[in-house]
């Protein structure tokens, strides 16, 4: 049973946290190229990039629901090994909890901003400090991650062996 829980809650993981991550990163650039007012895409009205744009927030926004899944197959998986209490793991939990607020919180709103003003014509000076700083939480959240990952794998202080 633990490797079951285990194997879901890495590949669940891998396939939401990667995706967010790499969607994320690539968000402020596209979304500020559609509020630079560059050409309209073909057939569809908006500046280049908006669809583009739109469709990286979808990817965050529905792997971030998906990714509830990690958490709880984590926990799941940590119940069956007997570490609940270890500090990696406790530290793991913390610092997913730090990452789900920042994606909650910042990162996902910070797209909607850039979204909006890429529908409402925005000029990529009104559009850059907010790309900037989006870009910022960005990669804050995307160390968080890399923390995790860290912490998952060397798990120090264990005593399950490496």
């Amino acid at each position: 049973m633990t490797e079951f829980l285990l194997s879901v809650h890495v590949l669940v993981a891998i396939v939401t946290v990667g995706s967010i991550t790499v969607a994320a990163s690539m968000f402020p650039r596209v979304a500020l190229r559609a509020c630079g007012g560059g050409e309209e895409a073909e057939g569809d009205g908006r500046p280049e990039g908006t669809g583009t744009a739109v469709l990286l927030h979808r990817v965050c926004t529905g792997y971030a629901v998906a990714g509830i899944v990690v958490p709880v197959f984590g926990v799941a998986t940590g119940a069956q090994l007997g570490v609940l209490t270890d500090a990696w793991l406790i530290v793991s939990i913390v610092l997913t909890v730090i990452a789900a607020v920042i994606l909650g919180l910042a990162v996902l709103p910070g797209q909607r901003r850039l979204l909006a003003l890429a529908e409402g014509a925005s000029t990529e000076e009104e559009a850059r400090p907010i790309a900037t700083r989006l870009a910022m939480v960005t990669g804050i959240f995307n160390l968080v991650w890399a923390v995790v990952v860290v912490l998952m794998i060397v798990r120090p202080g264990s005593t399950t062996g490496v």
